[in-house]
């Protein structure tokens, strides 16, 4: 399992830096996306796959003495998600603002007419 989550991680760092080498703004943020998943995922994968308990205590317990998953990673992961959510949805309509503007996606199409005449 860990061999395959290793490849996937491989795979989806060496996509997006592909497309964040691009020149649309398009592909900029799908790369940027596809690194924010391969980090989940390393995340995930630092964090030890242990199939086991939730880590309560019972209240009899002093001490937990099973074998616990560790909720650390997953809340990490689940926060990095929401926020890579939020920053997306920002940078949609954003892009979609940039396009309606200029009529283009190109980086190298959105300087500004004082940079151009140098």
């Amino acid at each position: 399992m860990e061999l395959v989550l290793v490849l996937l991680i491989g795979i989806l760092y060496a996509a997006g830096i592909y497309l964040i080498l691009r020149r649309s703004m398009v592909k900029l943020l799908l790369g940027i996306m596809l690194l924010g998943n391969g980090t989940n995922i390393l995340i995930f994968l630092l964090g030890n796959i242990i199939k086991g308990k939730p880590p309560i205590i019972g209240p009899d317990l002093k001490v937990f003495t099973d074998i616990y998953a560790d909720p650390i990673p997953q809340a990490l992961i689940l926060t990095a998600i929401v926020i890579s959510f939020g920053l997306t949805s920002f940078a949609i309509v954003l892009l979609k603002r940039v396009y309606a503007l200029l009529g283009t996606d190109d980086l190298d199409d959105l300087n500004t007419p004082e940079e151009e005449d140098i």
